[in-house]
């Protein structure tokens, strides 16, 4: 976890919540900090249009291209953290 922080606090300038910062820690051990440095959730966030970042967070929540309810929750609660 220690080396996905780094990641993140490398690719964000703008200021997070706890809970926000939680989130990205969920989403990028998860899926790695390539997919934060390229996404569009990451140039909304350090634009600090912190909504539509947690809109593109709603974005990931497939496995192998098909939607799975799991991961839709997860994201939502990610989303609730600020």
């Amino acid at each position: 976890l220690m080396a996905v922080c780094k990641e993140i606090d490398a690719l964000v300038n703008v200021p997070l919540t706890q809970g926000q910062y939680d989130a990205l820690v969920d989403f990028t051990y998860n899926l790695g900090s390539g997919q934060l440095a390229s996404s569009t959730l990451l140039k909304f966030l350090n634009e600090g249009n912190y909504q539509s970042a947690g809109g593109q967070l709603m974005r990931w929540d497939e496995v192998n291209g098909q939607a799975n309810g799991g991961l839709e929750a997860r994201r939502e609660a990610e989303v609730r953290l600020n």
